[in-house]
């Protein structure tokens, strides 16, 4: 009898512990009301805008002219930097299609993972983002130019602590985790929006996600959808709204990029069909940019096919294009972890206008602006829109 009651009370012990973990992170916290807008943050349209209205605001992100509601909702607001795998388990994304800037790096053994800043473009929608996956070392060194603590949202990250008290397998230079504890970003006050320390409803896994375009489910790991609008949230409930908790503004120490208006067409120039690859053999992430001359942009392919948004279909494009060719370490562990040289100089290919530009980048320390320059020194203007940044090794041959 007693060792059936001992059985008894370890189910039960089991069971109820169960119910109280869905029961906190499905009902920890209330529904969702964006409160600076007045309305409820679905994924409908959150900002009333006559389609009229006059795009006067720039954004400081990339130059992007926006209304003037819209640059009210996102003065009160940091910048989302959010991790998006890029396997191919995980096409088509979700949200990128509203992003301002994205970095665009190899995670590990040749599978590459972007890095999207949401700020201006996310503020009239509460986007869906996903899949989101971990970070990387180097992707914090460049979100850090955000103001030095922008929101940075993941799944965990480049650890030690993955295999509890079994030797560590991860590079201590790969160490993305403790890095984030020595800048003072983790924990229930910071401004790092881990999936493990929030769960949801802010972060949710949707295996069915993809279900209406493969006809099947994905696993887990590719699963993980986020709202821009509930990080926003999370974030100003720990006090971390445009002011830190210690009173500074985030462009307090913001440098933003110089921008310029688009070239009219007869200016435009004819570089088109710019190719690259990350890594040799892996064909599925290489990169093709073509440019479309009337809406002088720069429209992206990857795996040898158009990079689409699963939300909207819409082809993901750019209007700059740009490839930072930098020292590449790695593997550096049997993780096959990556590493990337952030602080210092080298070259950069910047593409804009239907034009190439063989110019230079430099970043003096984590938290400075990544600058890039012209082959005499001056400062590149982006065109107005999307930027987005491919890191490669200096050796990767670009193609145009």
């Amino acid at each position: 009898m007693n060792k059936k009651n001992l059985i008894f009370g370890i189910v039960l012990y089991l069971v109820s512990t169960a119910i109280s973990f869905v029961l906190f992170n499905g009902f920890a916290r209330p529904a969702m009301t964006s409160t600076d807008s007045g309305l409820q943050a679905t994924e409908s349209t959150l900002l009333d805008i006559a389609p009229d209205s006059p795009k006067t605001e720039a954004c400081p992100l990339n130059g992007q002219l926006y209304t003037q509601i819209e640059q009210a909702a996102w003065i009160k607001r940091r910048p989302l930097a959010i991790m998006i795998e890029n396997s191919t388990d995980a096409r088509p994304h979700s949200g990128l299609v509203k992003s301002d800037v994205i970095y665009e790096a190899l995670a590990e053994g040749g599978v590459t993972r972007f890095m999207a800043l949401f700020y201006c473009g996310a503020q009239a929608n509460n986007v869906t983002v996903g899949p989101v996956r971990s970070v990387r070392t180097y992707f914090i060194d460049w979100a850090s130019e955000y103001g030095g603590y922008p929101l940075l949202a993941h799944v965990g990250g480049a650890n030690c602590s993955a295999d509890p008290g079994g030797p560590c397998k991860t590079n201590k230079r790969a160490q993305a985790i403790e890095q984030l504890i020595a800048y003072g970003w983790r924990y229930a006050e910071g401004n790092d929006l881990d999936q493990f320390a929030i769960g949801a409803p802010t972060f949710l896994r949707k295996e069915n996600r993809l279900f209406d375009v493969i006809g099947k489910n994905v696993a887990t790991e590719h699963s993980v959808v986020t709202h821009t609008e509930e990080l926003w949230l999370e974030a100003k409930e720990r006090g971390w709204t445009n002011i830190s908790p210690d009173k500074e503004d985030w462009t307090d120490a913001f440098t933003p990029w110089k921008f310029q208006d688009g070239a009219g067409e007869a200016d435009r120039g004819d570089v088109t069909n710019i190719t690259f690859d990350f890594w040799d053999g892996y064909k599925q992430y290489d990169v093709k940019w073509e440019y479309d001359r009337v809406n002088n942009l720069y429209k992206r392919s990857t795996g040898g096919e158009p990079h689409n948004d699963l939300e909207t279909g819409q082809q993901l494009t750019a209007h700059n294009a740009v490839v930072l060719f930098t020292k590449e370490t790695g593997p550096v562990d049997d993780l096959k972890h990556m590493l990337y040289e952030t602080i210092g100089k080298g070259e950069a290919l910047i593409f804009q206008n239907g034009q190439v530009i063989e110019g230079r980048w430099s970043k003096a320390n984590r938290t400075a602006r990544t600058l890039f320059t012209d082959d005499k020194g001056k400062e590149i203007q982006f065109v107005r829109g999307r930027i987005w940044i491919s890191i490669v090794s200096n050796d990767t041959k670009v193609s145009y």
